[in-house]
This record gives C-alpha cells, sequence and structure tokens, in this order.
C-alpha cells in the first residue's frame, strides 16, 4: 500500500481524527508533520471522548507507532497532560510514541506573547488560540528557537534559556508595558519536562529512514486546513506552518517522492473559527441551526465556529496546492434537515466573477459568493452504510462535488463515531 498524506482542505475542523484513526489499521506508522497544540483532533469510540493536541490520532491502536515531527512546535506540559489522560483509559504509549530532537520547544513567553500581540491587534485580531504556536515558530524562523535536543542538554539549556529570556523581557516591558519573567523557574518546570519525554525523543530522520527501507506503510497526518496554511491560505489570518500537503518533507524529513496518495477531507459545508474572510458564512438563525446540529465548537478553545455553505472555489484552490488524489466529506448528516443546498462555484466582487481563490485579502474579504443551487434529501443519513441505500438527492449532492471539484469521493462520514462511514 502507498504511503499517505492525510490534510484538511477547509479552515480546520474537518474532522481529520476521526479519519485518520480509521485509515490507521492499515499503516505502520502515524506522523504529524505540523502544527502545534493549537491542533484539536477529536474521536469518538463508544461512550468515550478522546481530544488529541499533540499526539497522532493513531495512538488508539496500540500496534502502531506514533511520530511527532520536527515541524510540530511541542509544548511538553500538554504532551504529559494527554499521556496522562490516555493511561487513565488504560492506553499505554511506551515504546510507540517517538518525538523529533529536531522540534522546537513552546515555553510560557511564547503563549504570553501570543495572547499580548492578539490584544494590541484590536479589531485586526487573528483569532489565535493563545497557545503559542504563532510566537515560537517565529523564533524557529528568526533561529532564536529552543529545541527539544537543547532541552536534555541542560546546560547548554540554561545558557539558551537566559538569552532567549532576556529579549522577551525586552518586549514585556518596553512594548507590552508588561512585568518581567524570571528564566528559573522556566528552567526547572522544563528541566522537569524533559527527564520524563526523554524517553520518546529520538533521531526521526533515522527512524523514519530505516522504515522506509523496510517498506513500512506511513501514514501522515496534518493539522488546521490547507486554507490556513501560511503561504497559500487566507494571509494574515492564518496558522503559522505549512498545513497544505507541501509541509510533509519538511516537517518530517522524508522525501517528497515517499508521499504517494494525498487524500483531502471537506465537510458538506464549511466552518471556520476566528476572524478572515469567509465568502459563504451563513449568519442569523440558519447558520445557528447549522452550528448547534453539528456541534460546531471548538475542540481547542470551545468557541463556536462560523457556519457556511460548501465552497467550490476553495475547496480547487486547496486540491490544486497539494495536488488531492480523492476526497472524503465528513458530516453530510448535518444538512439531513436541508431543503435546499447550496454550492459555491465563483466570488463576484464590483461585477466581476473570481473562479480561482484571490490572494489579496482585501479583495476576498468583499466577495459575495456565486450560488448553484441543489435539492436536499429531508432523510436521516446516520444509520446509512453504503452509497445504495444513500437517499438520491443525497447521492446527487455528493456527484455535484466531485463535478465542480474535480475530484472523486472516497468515503462520506455521517456522524462523529467510528462506525458511521460510508466507502465508496
Amino acid at each position: 500500500m502507498a504511503n499517505t498524506c492525510v490534510i484538511g482542505l477547509q479552515w480546520g475542523d474537518e474532522g481529520k481524527g476521526k479519519i485518520i484513526d480509521i485509515l490507521a489499521k492499515d499503516y505502520d506508522i502515524i506522523v504529524r508533520y505540523q502544527g502545534g497544540g493549537n491542533a484539536g483532533h477529536t474521536l469518538i469510540i463508544g461512550d468515550e471522548k478522546f481530544v488529541f493536541h499533540l499526539i497522532p490520532s493513531g495512538i488508539l491502536h496500540q500496534d502502531k507507532k506514533c511520530v511527532i515531527g520536527n515541524g510540530v512546535v511541542f509544548d511538553p506540559k500538554l504532551f504529559l497532560e494527554e499521556i496522562e489522560g490516555l493511561a487513565k483509559k488504560n492506553i499505554n504509549v511506551n515504546g510507540n510514541l517517538f518525538i523529533s530532537d529536531r522540534a522546537h520547544v513552546v515555553f510560557p513567553y511564547h503563549k504570553r506573547l501570543d495572547l499580548l500581540s492578539e490584544k494590541l491587534k484590536g479589531d485586526l485580531m487573528i483569532g489565535t488560540t493563545g497557545r503559542g504556536i504563532g510566537p515560537c515558530y517565529t523564533d524557529k524562523i528568526s533561529r532564536e528557537g529552543i529545541r527539544i535536543a537543547e532541552l536534555l542538554n541542560k546546560e547548554h539549556f540554561k545558557e539558551r534559556l537566559k538569552k532567549s529570556v532576556e529579549e522577551k523581557n525586552k518586549i514585556f516591558v518596553g512594548l507590552y508595558n508588561e512585568e518581567p519573567i524570571a528564566w528559573e523557574d522556566i528552567y526547572e518546570e522544563y528541566c522537569a519536562y524533559a527527564d520524563k519525554i526523554s524517553p520518546f525523543v529520538c533521531d526521526t530522520v533515522d527512524l523514519m529512514a530505516r522504515a522506509i527501507n523496510d517498506n513500512k506503510k506511513i501514514l501522515f497526518e496534518g493539522a488546521q486546513g490547507a486554507l490556513l496554511d501560511v503561504d497559500f491560505g487566507t494571509y494574515p489570518y492564518t496558522t503559522s506552518s505549512n498545513s497544505a500537503a507541501g509541509g510533509v518533507s519538511s516537517g518530517i524529513g522524508v522525501s517528497p517522492k515517499q508521499v504517494h496518495n494525498i487524500v483531502g477531507i471537506t465537510k458538506a459545508y464549511t466552518t471556520r473559527v476566528g476572524s478572515g474572510p469567509f465568502p459563504t458564512e451563513v449568519e442569523g438563525e440558519q447558520g445557528e441551526h447549522i452550528r448547534k446540529k453539528g456541534g460546531e465548537f471548538g475542540s481547542t478553545t470551545g468557541r463556536p465556529r462560523r457556519c457556511g455553505w460548501f465552497d467550490a472555489v476553495a475547496i480547487q484552490h486547496s486540491v490544486r496546492i497539494s495536488g488531492v488524489d480523492s476526497l472524503i466529506v465528513t458530516k453530510l448528516d448535518v444538512l439531513d434537515d436541508q431543503e435546499t443546498i447550496r454550492v459555491c462555484t465563483g466570488y463576484e466582487n464590483s461585477g466581476e466573477v473570481y473562479n480561482n481563490f484571490p490572494a489579496d485579502i482585501d479583495i476576498l474579504s468583499n466577495c459575495g459568493p456565486v450560488y448553484e443551487e441543489v435539492p436536499g434529501w429531508c432523510e436521516d443519513t446516520s444509520n446509512v452504510r453504503n452509497a445504495e441505500s444513500l437517499p438520491e438527492n443525497a447521492r446527487n449532492y455528493i456527484k455535484t462535488i466531485e463535478r465542480i471539484v474535480g475530484v472523486k469521493v472516497k468515503m462520506i462520514s455521517v456522524g462523529p463515531e467510528r462506525s458511521q462511514v460510508i466507502s465508496l
């Protein structure tokens, strides 16, 4: 079987966690290659609910190896909390969970900077989760970050931390008029974390090279969604990493030639958390109805998600930049009671129609959707397990998505449970 990359095609929250969990049985290794604790992958298995922020969603398969790549910004406190939560549910991660020694570490000053920076932006705030992701990536790119390799070398770590805190205090005091922080407290706390995470840390470049040489089957798991990609998303209302498929190679250290199949996940409608343009957003009673029926509240922040109709222009953009081979459509059941469903096929701005995804955020923010309407099915699909049993109009809706986007749908999800899927 080919190595596969699974990505979200919208602004995140597409249901990647559930899909990774379903696909994981056919793979040997599951890899997270970007993002950080801002991700929230939710799985519901029977009466149990699992939310993963850092640990790959395949961890519930005890015979699989899970890897956190160098492209992930790593919060050791959050990681240890996730392990503790799994232990309470009798899930052991020892021996099958690995962390890259090249991953950059999220520190308390990153989280503080995240919140202060958002506050300073006022009406232009991005809508960050406040988990310190952006500031940590900023340190990485400016070559001021501290990686796990440095964290485990305590004397080296001390010197790097002192210098970093000295620089951050200039910002806290000089720009924000806030109290400075003490490096000693952070040092003591993070040395304790280092001792606890050290059994999981390894050279994941070597680990992956050996796995590829042994013909192991690898599943690459993206976080967020392609429309939040720092290069190709709705910049500056994006995340700080490459959440499209292009982030795999730099995020784990494997050749692009080792990614053989790319699967894109999209909801049957569209959602977004935080600020930024959203051409198909539906406000008022109908938007609230979709939000409540779909349980559209962030798994990381609890914030209500903005909801709207399926945006085929945005999905086509995501498909192009990642070379998506097939689609998985989630939450089809949320539309079960809609008499008419809309699909956005273009954007209109000042009399001009755009069929591509504009880079200019001002243009995109002022675009209105051009819709194609399709009839709904007004039947419960949550118990359907094969395509033939889907209502005819539901099948037609899937065909409409395939026709406009130009990619075949291979699976449909009709509920949060692991079993609520339809393979096509």
